[in-house]
């Protein structure tokens, strides 16, 4: 069955002061304020930013491209840097099967996609739907993209995406079905809050903003979601005027969906294209508003 919360205010505002988007003047790139600075491994790719020669000569190599976009100010995108690159365990088969190259969501450079096609880095940012950081896009021989990530992921999940992309099982399945085959089911056990509720019918939801939050027996983060946000006041206090809609991308159990049509709440989740646990899903009058599918600080909820 699945599980409601009572009523969130203003979710979506605080949600999009995490988007890119709305930063404001960056200082000089890399630098992370009030952090670390952001040091690329020597290994990454220094390109010229013809994105399209950076394409050919990776596939000679049977490589593929990763766009890696960072932001100033952004601490998930060191933690990405250092966790997912420099130091991974799978380093060495990072540097075996892809070329990485380094860009910056809020730069000027010029980089040129193809030959049609030359815009700055925050445009291209926006051409190819980074709308949080760090975000990573995948292309292929043809230069076109094949995985497009937004927000982190922790060291587990990212290897999982990185065989799915160098093994090109994105000419067979979605990412979001093949990254639920590969995750292990006993990482977590969803938890109650006190505030759930009963619901099975989706198309029966009252006529106003709706937050989906999607979890499941496999996800890292769940629990330091519950742990910390869920259970600080000041969350709760955000939660008020939406209906919050917890989800089971595990589960085989019967409802329906907001069409009025009957599913389950895993092919639910899969319909819905969600690849990372916990994600967060904003909908308004039957439109997907905002989606977030990355782990979060205290302020992505308080920050107004």
């Amino acid at each position: 069955m699945l599980s409601v919360f009572t009523p969130w205010r203003g979710l979506l505002l605080v949600l999009l002061t995490v988007a890119w988007s709305l930063g404001q003047a960056a200082p000089e790139r890399g630098i992370i304020t009030g952090g670390k600075p952001i040091v690329y491994p020597s290994w990454f790719k220094e390109s010229f930013l013809d994105i399209a020669d950076d394409v050919d000569e990776a596939s000679e190599s049977g490589k593929h491209v990763i766009l890696l976009m960072d932001m100033n100010g952004c601490p998930y995108c060191y933690k990405m840097v250092e966790e997912n690159f420099k130091h991974a365990p799978y380093k060495e088969f990072i540097q075996a099967n892809f070329d990485v190259i380094g860009l910056n969501v809020k730069g000027d450079r010029e980089v040129a996609l193809n030959a049609e096609t030359t815009l700055t880095e925050k445009e291209i940012a926006d051409k190819l739907g980074v709308r949080f950081t760090p975000g990573l896009v995948f292309l292929n021989a043809d230069n076109n993209p094949v995985v497009k990530v937004n927000g982190y992921r922790n060291v587990r999940d990212f290897r999982v995406i990185l065989d799915y992309v160098q093994n090109r099982t994105y000419e067979q399945q979605p990412l979001a079905a093949y990254i639920r085959e590969h995750k292990e089911n006993e990482a977590y056990t969803l938890r109650d809050h006190p505030q759930f509720q009963a619901l099975e019918d989706l198309s029966a939801l009252p006529d106003k903003p709706i937050a989906l939050f999607f979890e499941d027996s496999g996800c890292l983060d769940c629990a330091a979601l519950h742990d910390g946000h869920l259970a600080a006041k000041e969350v709760r206090d955000v939660l008020a005027n939406y209906t919050v809609v917890r989800i089971d991308a595990f589960s085989d159990n019967p409802i329906t969906d907001f069409e009025g049509k009957p599913t389950t709440e895993r092919a639910f989740a899969e319909a819905q294209g969600v690849s990372y646990t916990p994600a967060i899903v904003l909908r308004d009058r039957g439109k997907e508003l905002l989606r977030l599918e990355s782990m979060l600080y205290r302020y992505h909820f308080t920050g107004l």
